[in-house]
């Protein structure tokens, strides 16, 4: 069975194990015998894929995938998530959800994803390079903007394009990751200067009267 279709068994696996009750995150992953820092992220990211921002559910979504950076980076064979990830709730119809979701987003990057530039993907550099990424992403979507629209999506992004290219050992796909966390910097840092300068321009007419 290819990654793609098991991650989307997977998914459907919750959602049944979720008719009774709501299934926590710890508990699906539990579920599994041993699941890659790819298979997990991209099921953890699923449901950032979203320009509403998430409230303090982003920030705890950051603090994640930036711990999951970590241990990549260091080279920790098995990932552990936080304990307040692991205790967030799904019901049945959120993990449809998700597996819908999943499915089409995957059906779209398997038509331009295939191994290629493995130099980037593979071994301890491919290891490197990932676990920068989701630290870098997990930074940023940490970052406590509120309402500022896109600040879970740009940088799920990135760790959407790390785990296609880690399932399909596809350089390129890294370096598109790489191209979205550059995004997501610029985006941020205009953000960020428009509100020191408008803030400024606040002060200085305020000071007028």
């Amino acid at each position: 069975m290819s990654d793609y279709a098991k991650l989307l068994k997977t998914l459907q696996q919750f959602a049944e194990k979720a008719k009774d009750k709501p299934l926590t995150v710890g508990e699906a992953l539990d579920t599994l015998d041993e699941a890659g820092y790819a298979f997990i992220c991209i099921i953890l990211v699923l449901p950032f894929l979203q320009p509403v921002p998430l409230g303090p559910f982003t920030v705890l979504g950051g603090i994640a995938f930036g711990t999951l950076g970590w241990q990549l980076w260091r080279g920790y064979e098995s990932p552990v998530l936080p304990k307040k990830i692991l205790a967030i709730e799904f019901n049945e119809s959120t993990w449809r959800m998700l597996a819908k979701v999943c499915l089409e987003i995957l059906g779209l990057c398997r038509k331009i994803s295939k191994p290629r530039y493995g130099f980037i993907a593979k071994g301890k550099r491919g290891q490197k390079i990932g676990g920068f990424i989701l630290l870098a992403a997990g930074g940023l979507m940490a970052i406590p903007f509120g309402v500022l629209p896109f600040n879970n999506f740009l940088p799920g992004l990135a760790i959407l394009f790390y785990c296609i290219g880690e399932l399909e050992d596809d350089g390129l796909m890294y370096l598109i990751a790489l191209f979205w966390l550059v995004i997501t910097t610029i985006y941020f840092s205009v953000f960020f200067f428009a509100l020191w300068y408008f803030g400024e321009k606040a002060l200085a007419y305020f000071k007028i009267f």
